[in-house]
């Protein structure tokens, strides 16, 4: 990693600005966005005022230095990497500084996350629509600075349209407030600084008119260059804000801007409109844009069958895809819910005049499936907005490359556009995945490369070439949505003609004319393929390692390891802030440190050398990785499918091999093996939590908080093997932590089983032996992996019996239970290991798939009017959780609510060490804790994790049950 060092600055950062890292990891966090750039960052600064920002701004000016601001990091075109001193808004200038509800407005500071200002906002009834499909972590701040546009453009416009002034501050020092002003600039001030910079502009305007006519672009979807229009003379609209929109930090640091709200939608409809030919698809959007919808969305067949190995979104197209479409076109109206059937109905005529039916045959199949419910439409839009990411899922080398990706042509020309841009992928020996906004022209296009490989590269640019000369003769928009950053400057000239470009960079030297501010964007930028500056450089290439898990389906160095961390694209979608799981730290810290972006930015440096010498066993990589709490939600909720969970224990593995484990490691990972022996002496050890100063001492000794109670040990445990009643047979795994601290549980799962109907076989060890089955997870929490293959193959022994004739497994700890499912098939390669997989389930998954078979006969009565659950990280990482609530309302009359929650901030023994309690307290606090607080006394609280039990019952003083306990609670 290239290496500039400035002590002096990183000092006078440190001494007056607060939140400053030059430390290597740091920066290589930072040195890349949702593209294929990466340039190494001279430090970070996280300012915790506007003030702050300011005075590192300022500090930055003195010494010559420049200065990138940033907000979600996901720009897919290199905007937010320089050499330059990081200013990341998103940490702490995320507040609304005014509403203005009746006017319709809000003043807001730069770092604030789109989902999170539509939050607030939505309880007056009002949004910022320009809703990108990075909403979840897109600041105001960066769609301003990108000129973003949004699925509802063709209604809502794009950022221009919806900014009404921006406070900014300029590069001198000075201050200034862009909006409205009159043409001849009679109502600003003769003092005012920015009176001589906006004649200076509007004199280029005036020159410049001609030009600007002629060459640029009049679709909706240019965001290419400056936006000198707004300069033009004439215009009843003058607004100096627009000239920053777009600008890409190249011209000022938005301190904050003032918006203009809508109205939240309505119900709305949406027809799912088939088609059997990609290029029919295309011709007929410039008819169904009549209609008058707010969006139409295009999802290819690529898109359709990447999603279909998603887990969470194979239910949302077997509810709403019909056939094996080429391509779809959602079309969304958002009236009156009469009006919106009457277009509905609209929509099904005009598909059959123009010849589509779902009974012909070839191109001309298809028709329109009625989308009305709320849900569905919910998931089908999570489904769009995450096409990108899906593209990216390819597991290969060859991946989906941004860099024509959002070139907008008239609709007229959009069919002609996509088959003779296809063409050109053809001739270059690859293809691409089109999906996004037909209504507006606006196709984002992937080419498949493999951007190590010097051919690839050139293809790059013979592609780049064409594409962009279709795209000028159609009179298009070779930048229209994702803006310029380094993928589309250099080609400014071609589409804009040189005098043009002359005149963008007379605007960035009259504000920054020392290129302080993100200098190389828009204007004098980098060849666009120039390698030095990709995250794969010419000299890229992985060490050599061994790794302990399976990682053969991806490619690379460690077995598939370096494929696996490669698979992050910094699309950033752990950085939301609410719903789902993922990623729980970074919710609570809110440093990139702690985001799975962050962690896995930092084990593909440190894999590649690019961080020195042992970076991988260092303790800036374990202090990366303190904070994952390994609740796997990134590996259902992460659009390219990055375990971190998984990737933890290899790192930890490895830093085990070298350094052995600590104390409190010890305690944790051997917990299954002297357990047998520690429960002989429950009352002793139960004393920690009774005797006064014993909690410190545990502290101290072994790392476990003071501030925590342990789980209390029984001395009744749990027997280790037998078997129970009649019927059809299943195996109960009694897990450690019920088995020696809530035994109750497995009581209550067996009375459950038993009375409905089945012959229950408690598994026991193979050799006889006494000591009890263990799936080794414990021992994955602290690296040891030798010793849970060890446990893991004495499990599998035991149980394989059951499942070579196909009797399920049943367990009630999530975390144990999956195990069988994830990390035993990683650990032992074999066809019995997949069988287990297969065949093991979780109590309620198992207690449902027996109702829907009609072969459950439980006789329940009703013990209560309301249940509040919570779902285990792993139940939700699994797709296992809805199982959960379709057993609990088997009980008569009970009403059950799902807790919206992530983590519980437990996750095993993280939330008792010493040094994560703090973070762990503070993921319970989220959500989770708040909600079960305002519970009523007589609300049941579910929630199957024994950990998060024990966070529950910490944090209310509440006792929350099994599911298998409120089941035995409910038998007659």
């Amino acid at each position: 990693m290239a290496e500039r060092l400035l002590p002096g600055l990183e000092r006078r950062l440190k001494a007056e600005v607060g939140e400053v890292d030059f430390g290597r990891f740091a920066r290589g966090r930072y040195a890349t966005d949702a593209s294929h750039y990466q340039i190494m960052p001279l430090g970070v600064v996280l300012p915790r005022t506007i003030e702050e920002a300011e005075r590192a701004i300022e500090i930055c000016r003195s010494e010559k230095v420049p200065v990138t601001p940033r907000g979600g990091g996901s720009s897919q075109s290199g905007q937010t990497v320089n050499h330059s001193v990081i200013v990341d808004c998103s940490k702490h200038l995320n507040r609304i500084l005014d509403l203005d509800v009746t006017g319709r407005r809000a003043r807001v500071q730069p770092g604030i996350v789109l989902d999170d200002l539509n939050r607030q906002l939505k309880a007056h009834g009002l949004w910022f629509p320009i809703d990108v499909s990075t909403a979840s972590r897109a600041t105001i701040g960066g769609m301003t600075a990108n000129n973003s546009c949004g699925g509802r453009s063709l209604r809502y416009g794009n950022t221009r349209e919806n900014v009404l002034s921006i406070d900014a501050l300029m590069i001198d020092g000075s201050k200034a407030h862009f909006g409205p002003v009159a043409a001849d600039l009679s109502d600003m001030p003769d003092n005012s600084p920015l009176k001589p910079l906006a004649r200076d502009l509007f004199a280029l305007g005036a020159r410049e008119a001609d030009e600007i006519a002629a060459h640029f672009p009049k679709v909706q979807r240019r965001v290419g260059g400056y936006n000198i229009d707004a300069l033009v003379p004439g215009r009843n609209d003058v607004n100096l804000a627009h000239i920053l929109v777009g600008s890409e930090g190249t011209l000022a640091f938005s301190t904050a801007i003032e918006i203009k709200l809508s109205p939240v939608l309505g119900k709305r409809a949406v027809g799912a409109c088939h088609f059997g030919s990609f290029h029919d698809a295309m011709a007929a959007a410039q008819h169904i844009v009549k209609l008058a919808p707010i969006a139409v969305e295009l999802v290819d067949a690529t898109m359709i069958a990447l999603a279909r190995d998603i887990a969470m979104f194979r239910p949302t197209l077997e509810a709403f895809v019909q056939g094996k479409p080429a391509a779809l076109l959602l079309v969304e109206f958002a009236e009156e819910p009469d009006e919106n059937e009457r277009r509905l109905q609209r929509l099904h005529e005009l598909m059959g005049d123009l010849g589509f039916g779902w009974r012909n045959s070839g191109a001309k199949w298809g028709g329109v499936v009625d989308v009305y419910d709320p849900k569905l439409q919910a998931a089908i839009t999570e489904l769009r907005t995450a096409g990108l990411n899906i593209m990216m899922s390819m597991k290969d080398a060859g991946k989906p490359i941004s860099f024509v990706e959002d070139c907008a042509v008239p609709l007229e020309h959009l069919a002609d556009y996509t088959a003779r841009l296809t063409e050109v992928f053809e001739r270059n020996g690859t293809s691409g995945t089109w999906y996004a906004h037909a209504s507006v022209g606006c196709l984002h296009v992937r080419p498949i490369l493999n951007l190590r490989l010097e051919k690839d590269v050139k293809a790059m640019r013979a592609i780049a070439e064409q594409a962009f000369s279709f795209v000028r003769e159609y009179k298009g928009s070779h930048s229209g949505e994702h803006g310029d950053g380094i993928v589309r400057s250099e080609f400014h000239e071609f589409m804009f003609g040189k005098r043009l470009v002359h005149a963008f960079e007379e605007v960035k030297d009259r504000f920054d004319p020392e290129a302080l501010l993100n200098p190389g964007k828009i204007v004098h930028a980098p060849k666009f393929d120039d390698r030095t500056n990709f995250r794969y450089a010419p000299d890229y290439a992985a060490m050599a390692m061994t790794t302990e898990l399976d990682w053969s389906a991806y490619p690379g160095q460690g077995g598939g390891f370096q494929g696996a961390v490669e698979m992050c694209n910094n699309n950033g979608a752990c950085r939301s802030l609410a719903g789902g799981v993922m990623c729980p730290s970074y919710r609570v810290t809110r440093n990139e440190r702690d985001v799975t972006r962050g962690r896995a930015n930092s084990l593909r440096l440190a894999i590649t050398g690019q961080l020195g010498p042992d970076a991988l066993l260092s303790d800036e990589m374990a202090e990366t990785l303190r904070l994952c709490v390994s609740c796997k939600g990134c590996r259902r909720e992460c659009p390219t499918g990055v375990d971190m969970a998984r990737m933890k224990i290899e790192v930890q593995a490895a830093r085990a091999a070298k350094q052995g484990l600590s104390l409190h490691e010890r305690l944790v990972g051997y917990l299954p093996r002297y357990a047998p022996y520690t429960a002989k002496l429950a009352w002793l050890l139960n004393l920690r939590d009774m005797l006064p100063g014993a909690a410190k001492l545990s502290e101290v000794v072994a790392g476990f908080s003071a501030r925590r109670s342990l789980p209390r040990w029984r001395s009744d445990i749990f027997a280790n093997g037998s078997t129970e009643g009649g019927g059809s047979e299943v195996v109960l795994f009694a897990d450690t932590f019920n088995r020696y601290f809530e035994r109750e549980n497995l009581d209550a799962a067996l009375a459950v089983l038993k009375a409905g109907g089945y012959r229950v076989h408690i598994a026991k060890p193979a050799d006889n032996s006494s000591r009890p089955l263990c799936c080794g997870r414990t021992f994955l929490s602290v690296g040891k992996v030798d010793e849970a293959r060890s446990e893991a193959e004495r499990t599998l022994a035991a149980l394989k019996p059951f499942i070579d004739r196909g009797v399920p497994v049943v367990g009630l700890e999530p975390s144990c239970l999956l195990s069988f499912r994830d990390e035993v098939p990683a650990m032992l390669k074999g066809d019995a290991a997949k069988r287990l997989s297969d065949n093991a389930f979780t109590f309620e998954e198992f207690l449902a798939r027996e109702a829907a078979a009609g072969r459950l006969k439980l006789p329940l009565k009703k013990i209560a009017d309301r249940a509040m659950v919570h779902g285990h990280c792993h139940q939700k990482a699994f797709d296992a959780f809805s199982p959960v609530e379709t057993v609990l309302k088997l009980v008569p009359d009970l009403k059950v609510e799902p807790i919206e929650s992530s983590c519980c901030g437990m996750a095993g023994s993280f939330g008792y060490h010493a040094d994560t309690i703090d973070v762990s307290l503070a993921m319970g606090e989220l959500s989770l804790l708040p909600a079960v607080r305002k519970a009523d006394a007589n609300t049941l609280i579910v929630a199957d994790g024994t950990s998060c039990r024990h966070q529950i019952h910490d944090g209310t003083g509440r006792d929350a049950l099994h599911v298998a306990r409120v089941l035995a609670m409910s038998l007659q």
